[in-house]
């Protein structure tokens, strides 16, 4: 394909350790297993920030946080910002959205022609943090353990109704992409909102997992003191102290989990039958946002750069590059270079602010040098963290916490921290001249609470008197569907059929 179609898979909160090449053996995923058998797997990816918009943001532009000033769930995504979407619709492409993408702001589409479904959560500034009070939970917003006490078996939920939706929809158009009234390529990504929390599961896949040896994290709840600062952020603006977590309760969330999993393997064969029945080709990448803790440490959920919110999982399947697993650290962010290296399309007019990185050399049997960074600047931090990840080491640094370095090689649970190790001084130099040459931390902190005070004063002036919402409307003309007077009956019934008749 010289200039092939594109089918993104998108998950949200994934937790990247359970696809160390492909999905974990016991997982009941057999879809996305047999796409892993014929991808690219990067077992080593990583978010760009372990949060819903940031992260996405980023996966779309290529961008970090300090870059695009999508700092956190309320932070607007502007619209002067290429994403891939953008490059590729640019370069003829037809772009299409079905499901989550988390913008932020007036602009809904950011590049997409077509969006086929609202978003799952709110467009407006109103879950901005506030750097200037600390300890601050804003209850109906933050998260809570509510979602691990409340763990279990619903046959619907508020975010299976849209994942519903959301693989409805992109089998719906994929298939209409199948009757080519339209001779451009196209780029479908299908964004689902699972298996983020609540962890509630549907009976058919919670019963896959009665007898699942996984269902305890491989690291326990530590005590709170044990902790390092910013995962007691964490603990205390999910409100830890108001919930009593039992074994139980992490078991049943973890297999609810687990199950999910299995719930979005059968939304992503759905999409995947259709592309093969209609006989259509394409690149296919799966990714997440980021992903989440499940009870390691007594974390959950995300906002840490620890392994189990930082990582994701990340295939590409494409002419070019091959099957197999690569293992060098890569990033969401390299995702945008990636779909227009395989597309053919230039993006060097705006490459010099791109952090992202071509991944297609390295399913060419290339290895790549440069480090990957992560940011984070949302709820349960009070100044930006930063972290890179490189070879076998991970630096995080944040002004307001001591520094951290593990060897995830020799301790991949990341339980001891080597930054005052003697023999580990020159690694934690050359981390520090790195992050200095990256990161100016005083001047981000300042661009973070510059965006979320004058957010904060939007909103409330947004608020009052007539509202208008944000939201996306998805655009459905009822006078072009099926069929209508204006149409010859002949030509609909022959036109939307695939394969046409003879």
């Amino acid at each position: 394909m010289s200039t092939p179609n594109i089918l993104i898979l998108m998950v949200d909160q994934l937790n990247g350790t359970l696809f160390p090449d492909g999905p974990a053996d016991w997982l009941h995923a057999p879809n996305l297993k047999k796409l892993a058998a014929r991808s690219t797997r990067f077992a080593n990816a990583y978010t760009a920030s372990p949060l819903c918009a940031p992260g996405r943001a980023s996966f779309m532009s290529g961008l970090l946080p300090s870059r695009s000033r999508v700092y956190d769930n309320a932070a607007e995504f502007s619209a002067d910002i290429p994403t891939y979407a953008h490059h590729l619709r640019r370069a003829g492409y037809q772009t299409c959205l079905s499901g989550k993408m988390h913008f932020v702001g007036p602009d809904q589409l950011h590049g997409f022609e077509e969006r086929l479904t609202t978003d799952i959560y709110p467009a407006d500034f109103g879950w901005t943090p506030d750097y200037r009070k600390p300890g601050e939970r804003i209850d109906w917003w933050y998260h809570n353990m509510g979602s691990v006490t409340g763990s279990g078996v619903a046959e619907i939920s508020n975010q299976m109704e849209y994942d519903d939706e959301v693989a409805y929809n992109a089998t719906r158009k994929v298939y209409d992409l199948a009757r080519g009234h339209d001779d451009r390529p196209w780029c479908l990504t299908a964004s689902f909102t699972h298996p983020h929390d609540p962890y509630v599961a549907r009976r058919k896949y919670w019963d896959l997992y009665e007898d699942c040896e996984h269902l305890l994290p491989p690291v326990p709840a530590m005590d709170y003191e044990d902790h390092d600062p910013h995962s007691k952020r964490i603990f205390d603006a999910n409100d830890w102290r108001s919930f009593d977590i039992t074994e139980e309760d992490i078991r049943r969330s973890r297999r609810a989990y687990f199950a999910n999993i299995s719930y979005l393997d059968d939304k992503v064969g759905e999409i995947l039958h259709a592309l093969e029945a209609t006989r259509q080709e394409a690149v296919i990448l799966f990714v997440s946002d980021h992903g989440d803790m499940l009870g390691e440490r007594g974390l959950w959920f995300k906002m840490s750069f620890y392994e189990g919110s930082s990582r994701v999982p990340l295939m590409v399947s494409a002419p070019g590059m091959e099957p197999g697993c690569v293992t060098e650290p890569v990033s969401a962010i390299d995702v945008c270079p990636t779909l227009c290296d395989l597309a053919g399309v230039d993006i060097s007019e705006v490459m010099p602010w791109v952090a992202g990185e071509s991944l297609v050399p390295l399913g060419q049997g290339s290895t790549r040098k440069s480090p990957v960074a992560m940011e984070y600047a949302a709820e349960a931090s009070y100044a930006p963290l930063v972290c890179l990840r490189e070879g076998r080491w991970k630096y995080t640094n944040c002004a307001l916490d001591p520094e951290q370095l593990f060897d995830l090689e020799a301790d991949p649970h990341e339980l001891t921290d080597l930054s005052d190790d003697a023999d580990c001084r020159e690694v934690m130099e050359a981390f520090r001249l790195e992050a200095a040459a990256r990161w100016d931390l005083e001047q981000f902190d300042a661009e973070v609470r510059e965006s979320q005070a004058r957010r904060l004063v939007v909103y409330e002036a947004l608020r009052q008197g007539g509202y208008y919402p944000w939201d996306y409307q998805p655009l459905q003309k009822a006078s072009e569907r099926y069929m209508r007077n204006h149409m010859d009956l002949n030509e609909v019934e022959e036109n939307q059929r695939f394969p046409r008749g003879e």
